[in-house]
């Protein structure tokens, strides 16, 4: 697979409690993700971070939340990704979605390395 030079990076911010048909959301968009054959995702999970609702998620042992932030980062072509939020829409009732150019630098094995046997 190749992505072109000029990307996109999708960045989706959500919680883990949040769901799509009974899995977790995230779970479902990295799922979505490779079905249509995007490059690849990335979930980050963090210690401490909030949202619209400005309630805070933290790891903290005398708070424990059971919703910590995650994001999700894909990188693509432009086309890719524009498909894929259309898609990703029907998926999410909230959260923060955002999107950028970026540039890809490497992807995969750097050109000329031998694969591994």
């Amino acid at each position: 697979m190749v992505i072109p030079e000029e990307g996109m990076l999708l960045r989706i911010h959500l919680g883990e409690n949040d769901r799509f048909e009974g899995h977790p959301l995230y779970e479902a968009i990295v799922l979505k993700a490779r079905e249509m054959h995007l490059a690849g995702a990335t979930v980050l999970r963090g210690p401490l971070g909030f949202g619209a609702s400005s309630r805070l998620h933290t790891a903290k042992i005398l708070r424990l939340s059971e919703d910590l932030p995650l994001i999700v980062e894909i990188v693509d072509g432009p086309d890719k990704i524009n498909e894929f939020v259309k898609v990703l829409g029907g998926m999410m009732e909230s959260g923060l979605v955002t999107l950028e150019k970026v540039k890809v630098i490497q992807y995969g094995r750097p050109a000329g390395s031998k694969s591994e046997s």
